[in-house]
């Protein structure tokens, strides 16, 4: 070293943005790596940042850019979503593959369940509900990026982290049914008024939460697989650690639904025909030889393979575990004190010679009786609730049962009085038969808790009408209650009802707005991020 660079000053003077640790390397650091010919007389941190290419000691590493999760949308197709998260980190790919509907039915949002499984904490793959055999292929591919190619579905599930009573799926507390009301008697639908008592178990909520609980498969449904299996319903069975009647868990363990491609697999060991085990493999891996497989639910399965009988604890590891479901609320505790309320469409229909029954809504309709005690919780809203500010004015938009929050939130500002405007824009098929809570729709209008009411009838014409038909009629008021702060709220089908109506709302806002195409969906996108478009979609 000279005596020229022994006597000069720091390369990093003392007033620079560094802490002392930091200060000193980086003296250190650059006096070993620069020309002392020329020196530096100071250095920016992020001048210091950028020659390292890395974080200073003692700093954080920057956060990923915000990719904007433009996969994040409930009506999109996985093909379309995975395209979008192509080449992003596994977390933002996991992430893309969930159903997209933040319902909550998993115990999380669908990036924390990601993020939960990306980092181990999570081993179940076949929690999202909503997105089912499509998102658990998907998580199933995608986890074998983890832990040097085994799947988390191989390993120990990890223990459920405490919760409070009744505010979790682990955590589900008893409740009592009450009774069931038929809303549309007549309709080619049947849609219930279904209402619980909480007053034992002390669970509370606010608008906008959503309601679990847990139901049990139909008593002729699991006959029927028993039958199928050979074994007697009393048969006493272990699996996973458990003992039980073999009724028991057919009734209350096990999904009947959907046939998982792990029962595919499982009946393929045991068929003897070779054509028979081609194409046991190919409905394991997702195809469909014989274009049946949407409609072959457990029984199906078996009886379509009658050859192939496995035995029953076999048979318990290859079907999933029974999944509690969610339903909104469309009471408010302000005006419905110790009891919640739910607006449920039962669902029936037939496949050949066999009704298929919707879980939980034929629960509520048919096997349990006022006195029943429920397994339930409650699942608190992420992102859909009314404004603090009652004040404020709504537009709800809930054609069919996606009116239950929206009774649920007009009672509450009934209640405490919210000064303002509220607009809802609701649809069915037939005013005489379809048109719910018509008495207390009226009530509250006439109260002036529902200040604007617009109604959309799809069989009642000569055209069928819906509700983003009403909304552009009426784009020019829709435009201005937008301008002056209010709140958009809808709630009902994702794929279809819910992606028109914000196709709708785009239109207006370009055309009432005077806006360019592009400049409407980015503004439709600001309500998004400012919480002023929340939707609650299924």
């Amino acid at each position: 070293m000279t005596e020229q660079s022994a006597v000069l000053p720091p390369l990093v003077p003392e007033n620079a943005p560094f802490s002392p640790e930091q200060r000193a390397w980086l003296n250190g650091f650059f006096a070993g790596l620069l020309s002392m010919d020329g020196g530096v007389q100071s250095l920016s941190r992020d001048a210091a940042a950028a020659l390292l290419g890395s974080p200073l000691p003692g700093e954080a590493a920057p956060p990923e850019e915000d990719d904007g999760a433009p996969w994040h949308d409930a009506s999109m197709p996985i093909d379309e979503r995975m395209q979008l998260a192509a080449g992003k980190p596994l977390p933002r790919r996991l992430f893309a593959a969930m159903a997209q509907q933040d319902c909550g039915q998993c115990g999380y949002l669908c990036e924390s369940y990601s993020a939960a499984i990306a980092k181990g904490e999570e081993k179940k793959l076949n929690l999202c509900v909503p997105g089912g055999k499509e998102t658990q292929r998907m998580l199933k591919t995608l986890a074998v990026e983890l832990d040097g190619g085994a799947a988390p579905a191989e390993k120990p599930a990890a223990a459920p982290a405490a919760n409070e009573p009744g505010r979790s799926r682990e955590t589900p507390v008893e409740a009592t049914f009450l009774s069931k009301r038929r809303l549309n008697e007549g309709s080619q639908k049947e849609t219930n008024h279904i209402e619980i008592d909480l007053s034992q178990c002390g669970l509370t909520y606010e608008p906008g939460d959503s309601f679990g609980l847990f139901a049990t498969n139909a008593q002729e449904l699991c006959e029927a697989v028993a039958a199928r299996l050979g074994v007697a319903m009393e048969a006493s069975v272990s699996h996973d650690g458990h003992t039980h009647t073999l009724g028991v868990w057919l009734s209350e363990k096990v999904a009947l639904g959907a046939a998982p491609d792990a029962l595919f697999e499982l009946l393929s060991v045991y068929a003897e025909d070779a054509d028979e085990k081609a194409k046991l493999a190919r409905l394991a891996e997702g195809e469909d030889p014989d274009g049946d497989l949407a409609t072959l639910d457990v029984l199906a399965a078996l009886d379509k393979f009658p050859a192939a009988t496995p035995p029953v604890a076999e048979f318990l590891g290859a079907v999933e575990p029974l999944q509690p479901r969610l339903y909104s609320i469309s009471s408010a505790l302000s005006a419905d004190p110790g009891k919640v309320s739910l607006t449920v469409d039962c669902v029936r229909y037939r496949v050949g010679d066999r009704t298929r029954l919707g879980l939980a809504s034929t629960y509520l309709s048919d096997r349990v009786e006022p006195g029943s005690k429920l397994k339930v919780y409650v699942q608190k809203a992420h992102g859909f609730a009314l404004p603090k500010d009652g004040g404020v004015p709504i537009v709800m938009v809930g054609p069919g049962t996606g009116i239950a929050p929206f009774r649920s939130f007009l009672r509450e500002r009934k209640a405490r009085q919210a000064p303002g405007g509220a607009w809802l824009f609701f649809g069915h098929q037939r005013e005489a038969t379809d048109f719910f809570y018509r008495d207390e729709i009226e009530e509250l209008q006439s109260c002036g808790a529902l200040t604007r009411l617009s109604l959309a009838w799809s069989r009642d014409g000569d055209r069928k009408v819906y509700v983003q038909d009403r909304m552009r009629e009426a784009g020019a008021e829709l435009w201005s209650w937008l301008e002056k702060g209010a709140h958009f709220y809808v709630c009902g089908d994702a794929k279809r009802m819910a992606a028109d109506v914000e196709r709708a709302l785009v239109e207006i806002v370009a055309e009432h707005g005077a806006k360019t195409p592009d400049a409407a969906k980015a503004f439709v996108a600001d309500l998004r991020r400012a919480r002023r478009y929340q939707a609650d979609v299924y």
